[in-house]
């Protein structure tokens, strides 16, 4: 019996249009989930669940299975997941004359999966007959014990208390640790889908991560980016590197020649340099005003000792850069601290 793997990528989400296609660091999240199924060992077979032949398209490019396209009325925003799995097994049933042994559900929009998370989660349910599905979880950022409801008279009332007399008002660390679905792999049993009519039935199984990057709006999405710069896998990158604003200090006027050494940001560009990465510093220094910059630049970069394979002018001057393999300051210096730590 087979493990089945199902993305579900509708085409019709309204806080982020396009989600589910949308660029992440140089793949479509939709592709990407579909890499992250094929290189799951414990995986047999790969379908995408999407209303739309550009998706679909988009789907068997990156290896994944098509065999249909989702009705509309499956495909809706009150559509449930139910649905669309209900939908994907009967078709399964039909193609092949069986169900599969275990079901595994990848949201498309956690990008910060591993192979080695969808295996976990087809391991435990293995390994717990007695499960009907698990379901991966991360510590929840806040604890319910101080959350509320507002009642219609304006009055609070606690959400939950957990049997704690005055837990509301307790330090946190005096607190059970409360965990928070993260939507990055669930593993099910087909008969928890069709016969409980259930994506979790009665006995519910954790697999126990420590992030939660689940996307729904634009700042989700930046934050999975920033996130995922940090995960280094030992390759040898080319990091392009801003000048202005990163490397120096911004200057009144744009006078660079006014412009002084950002520490922090140099010495985690060596490290990155010294473990191999290629560094290729690009500015937009003298594009608007043909003033020539270089020998300043230069030379600032030899005083400031900032390793560099190349410098590159001619980036236009912008109010904004839109890039989709951006990656923040902080995911700067915080890849900086991996790769001294793992070389």
């Amino acid at each position: 019996m087979a493990v089945l793997a199902i993305i579900p990528a509708r085409s019709g989400s309204k806080s982020l249009p396009n989600k589910n296609i949308r660029s992440f660091r140089g793949t479509p999240l939709l592709g990407l989930a579909a890499q992250q199924a094929h290189a799951a060992t414990l995986v047999d077979r790969v379908i995408v669940s999407t209303d739309d032949e550009y998706y679909a398209a988009i789907a068997r490019e990156y290896g994944a299975e098509t065999p249909f396209l989702r009705p509309a009325n499956l495909a809706g925003d009150l559509s449930t997941d139910l649905e669309t799995f209900e939908h994907a097994l009967r078709w399964y049933k039909q193609d092949t004359g069986e169900l599969p042994e275990i079901v595994v559900h990848l949201r498309p929009t956690y990008p910060n999966r591993t192979p080695a998370d969808i295996d976990a989660a087809v391991g435990l349910l293995r390994e717990h007959p007695e499960w009907d599905a698990v379901r991966s979880v991360s510590a929840a950022p806040e604890s319910p014990l101080k959350m509320w409801w507002i009642r219609p008279d304006g009055t609070l009332e606690q959400v939950a208390d957990a049997g704690i007399a005055e837990s509301h008002s307790l330090p946190r660390q005096a607190l059970p640790t409360a965990f928070l679905q993260n939507a990055c792999v669930d593993a099910i049993r087909p008969s928890t889908i069709l016969e409980r009519r259930s994506m979790t039935g009665c006995a519910l199984g954790a697999y126990i991560m420590d992030h939660h990057h689940d996307i729904d709006t634009l700042a989700d999405f930046d934050a999975a980016a920033d996130a995922a710069a940090i995960g280094w896998d030992g390759r040898k990158l080319t990091i392009c590197c801003d000048m202005d604003g990163i490397i120096a200090t911004l200057s009144p006027q744009n006078d660079y020649a006014l412009a002084r050494p950002q520490q922090d940001i140099i010495a985690a560009l060596n490290t990155l340099h010294r473990a191999g990465n290629r560094i290729v510093i690009f500015t937009a220094r003298g594009s608007a005003t043909r003033i020539d910059w270089t020998g300043i630049t230069l030379r600032q970069l030899q005083d400031w000792g900032v390793s560099h394979d190349e410098l590159r002018f001619g980036k236009p001057a912008a109010d904004i850069y839109v890039d989709d393999r951006g990656t923040g300051i902080s995911a700067l210096l915080r890849l900086a601290e991996v790769v001294k730590a793992q070389s």
